[in-house]
């Protein structure tokens, strides 16, 4: 049941990976089989988000209720797609790879495949540039909270 629980973790939107990890860890489940967990279930938004997240959000920007956090949303990943390609260019596999990568707030695989979806990275590009980003994240996550609780 608790790996249940950072499996679903992993799949929310702003939280993902970056907070189950860590939550696996106050649950006590070791990490090996906590990161594996939480790296698949990661990943399994991103082909929804990819094909359907922009048709999802452009169409919900002018409903009622709904609208100001779509637009919010679409925004968001514009701008971060925006950003990352004016910093990087021609290497945006790389730069999605970092962007998913570094756990920072809003830069996580629900963002990074928004982004490369609105920048109209290819389908395979996307995810591979996203799961390496996953796996960075993941092992970055696993340190800090190894280290962190270790040191409790």
């Amino acid at each position: 049941m608790k790996y249940l629980y950072i499996a679903f973790i992993s799949m929310l939107p702003l939280i993902e990976l970056r907070g189950a990890i860590p939550v696996s860890q106050g649950l006590g489940l070791p990490i090996i089989p906590s990161y594996i967990v939480c790296i698949i279930a990661n990943m399994l938004p991103v082909p929804i988000i990819y094909l359907f997240a922009r048709k999802v959000l452009v169409w919900g920007c002018d409903k009622p209720v709904i609208g100001g956090f779509f637009t919010w949303c679409l925004e968001k990943g514009e701008k971060g797609g925006k950003k990352l390609q004016e910093k990087v260019g021609r290497s945006l596999f790389v730069a999605l790879l970092l962007f998913v990568g570094i756990p920072l707030p809003g830069t996580g695989a629900w963002t990074g495949t928004l982004a490369a979806s609105i920048l109209d990275m290819d389908f395979k590009s996307t995810s591979i540039a996203v799961m390496l980003g996953v796996v960075l994240a993941g092992i970055i996550m696993m340190a800090v909270s190894f280290l962190g609780f270790s040191l409790v």
